[in-house]
Order: structure tokens, then sequence, then C-alpha cells
């Protein structure tokens, strides 16, 4: 499974909201969606992110096997 949960870490870490991720940089709320619920998107949308964000994929998402979700 791919976690999005750095994605949320790394946005409180750069003060960075959902709303300014909208109203600003024009990132669809489904994207935003998708990504809470952990669904998958494209490598755009994850290239998106880490431009906004100034950061690295690893700091946006992570592989998680199922092996370890509970």
């Amino acid at each position: 499974m791919i976690s999005y949960n750095r994605l949320w870490e790394t946005m409180r870490a750069k003060k960075i909201t959902q709303y300014a991720l909208i109203n600003k940089h024009q990132i669809s709320p489904g994207q935003i969606t998708r990504l809470k619920r952990n669904e998958s998107v494209s490598t755009h949308t994850i290239e998106m992110f880490c431009k906004i964000l100034d950061c690295r994929v690893e700091d946006v998402m992570e592989y998680i096997p199922d092996s370890e979700i509970k």
C-alpha cells in the first residue's frame, strides 16, 4: 500500500494548508481527498506536490508492505 501520511507531516512542517493548496496552487479538492484516503494518484500529482512543497518524493509518500498493515 502507498501511504501519504508523510505528505501531511511535510505540509505541517512547511506550514502549507489544504486551503492554500486549493486556492493558491489550484490543486483540486478531489486530489486531496484521494490522498487522504491513500488512493492512487498520478506521478504528475506527486510531482506537483514536490514542487509546491520543495521536497522529495519520500517526503510525500511511502510504501508499506501488506504484511505491516494492521
